[in-house]
């Protein structure tokens, strides 16, 4: 995926997107992906919610380690969120490679 919208994201798939890295509701929004059939076999949903679940789990870590850490990068999911619906490449340093090698999504 490139920094550029994709073509043929569909308002669906942006607004999944956003849901899955909301701090108010998340994880709910990224596991309801993993479990529909036409979510999931959406690449920009899909990724977008691991690499969403995979985030949240790393921020909670930090958050136990150190409060600071954890919470500028709870801030900075607001920001993940906004790029999604914008149907941009949420690029995490770290994560997104790591899910991408994984090949989870």
């Amino acid at each position: 995926m490139s920094q550029a919208p994709m073509s043929d994201v569909t308002s669906d798939d942006k607004l999944w997107a956003m849901l899955a890295y909301l701090p108010i509701v998340w994880p709910i929004p990224a596991i309801i992906v993993m479990f529909m059939e036409d979510k999931k076999n959406r690449p920009y949903v899909k990724f977008n919610a691991v690499q969403s679940i995979a985030t949240g789990i790393a921020i909670y870590i930090l958050t136990a380690v150190t409060l600071g850490c954890g919470g500028i990068l709870f801030l900075a999911m607001f920001w993940w969120a906004y790029q999604a619906y914008q149907g941009q490449d949420v690029r995490i340093p770290v994560i997104s490679d790591f899910i991408r090698n994984q090949g989870w999504a």
